[in-house]
């Protein structure tokens, strides 16, 4: 039987021979190569598909997702965790606060070195300077849903501006019921217009960057919970491990929570693309034969989404090539 990783390998060889070439918003520079609409499935009870022809870095990938998990938004906990998946964003965010400040001489400079070691150091700076708006976990757990006075009084009930929505919880809610766990609309959506910066009334009001996983589907079938991706945008070197990893580990630990076997994580791709500046490294990639996936240990007494911790969550038998670096390119969000 063809190993699943294969699935992978292959998406990247249809891109090379049948992508279209697309400047790059942003970076002049580089363009990428890439099809549309792209699909691949791994069932995890055969094993959990983290990467093996190149070293992933689980250790980031687990602690993102516990982030996404916290609803959190400020990247504190990553960088306290030695994690800096997300630091050129809220460098970014630091640069544009200090520009709208009119009297040059009381901007604070720093280098993105010197940031994030106010953010480990200063709580007070990194509450101030350490948010990214309402990324994915934000969206995920704690949605912003501002309901319009008229609609309230429709209703005959007053609105209330500041109510926001658990999506995953409510999802999780749903498949612990035995009558409600069959339905078909468990979805969770990190795409809210009211934030992304192109439709949201300001940058300070926006997200940092427009959710490039979109939206997630739990479903039960055969008494297996699984769960579909849809990625609108999906960089095939370096995203796409990560996102087939952090997603994947979802669906087992809300497995786990809801009493229901994992079944198969689909990947489903919108646009997906390769970087001219990661040509080399995808041919050295290419070159190497998958070896065995590793196996996911989760904590058992863990009986909430809520208290999972890194600690948690131990990866058995994992024995990958070795990693291959390759420059994250800077582009726009979009």
């Amino acid at each position: 039987m063809k190993h699943p990783e294969y699935q992978y390998l292959d998406l990247l060889k249809d891109i090379i021979k049948n992508g279209e070439k697309k400047p790059v918003w942003g970076n002049p520079g580089v363009f990428i190569k890439g099809v549309f609409g792209r699909q691949i499935r791994f069932d995890l009870s055969k094993g959990f598909p983290l990467l093996t022809t190149k070293k992933v870095f689980m250790r980031g990938i687990t602690h993102e997702l516990i982030w996404f998990l916290r609803g959190d938004s400020n990247i504190k906990y990553l960088v306290d965790n030695d994690v800096h998946i997300w630091d050129e964003w809220g460098y970014k965010r630091f640069g544009e606060s200090q520009l709208k400040i009119k009297n040059e001489k009381l901007r604070v400079k720093l280098t993105q070195e010197q940031y994030l070691e106010k953010i480990r150091t200063d709580n007070e700076f990194a509450k101030k300077y350490g948010d990214l708006g309402p990324v994915y976990g934000v969206q995920w757990r704690r949605w912003p849903a501002f309901v319009p006075q008229d609609a309230g009084l429709r209703r005959g009930k007053p609105s209330d501006e500041n109510r926001s929505i658990d999506q995953l919880g409510w999802v999780i809610n749903k498949l612990k019921d035995p009558k409600q766990r069959f339905r078909k609309h468990l979805i969770v959506s990190a795409w809210n217009p009211a934030y992304i910066y192109e439709m949201a009334p300001s940058r300070e009001d926006s997200v940092a960057l427009p959710p490039c996983h979109t939206m997630f589907h739990f479903n039960v079938l055969g008494n297996r919970l699984n769960l579909q991706l849809y990625q609108r945008s999906a960089d095939i070197f370096l995203g796409v491990p990560f996102n087939i990893a952090s997603y994947s580990l979802l669906l087992i630990m809300v497995s786990q929570i809801v009493g229901i076997p994992p079944g198969d994580f689909v990947h489903t791709f919108g646009d997906v693309h390769t970087y001219s500046n990661h040509q080399d490294q995808i041919k050295e990639q290419l070159k190497r034969k998958p070896r065995p996936f590793p196996k996911v240990k989760l904590n058992p007494n863990v009986k909430s989404i809520d208290d999972f911790k890194f600690e948690d969550i131990e990866i058995i038998d994992y024995d990958p090539y070795p990693p291959i670096k390759g420059e994250v390119t800077v582009v726009g969000g979009f």
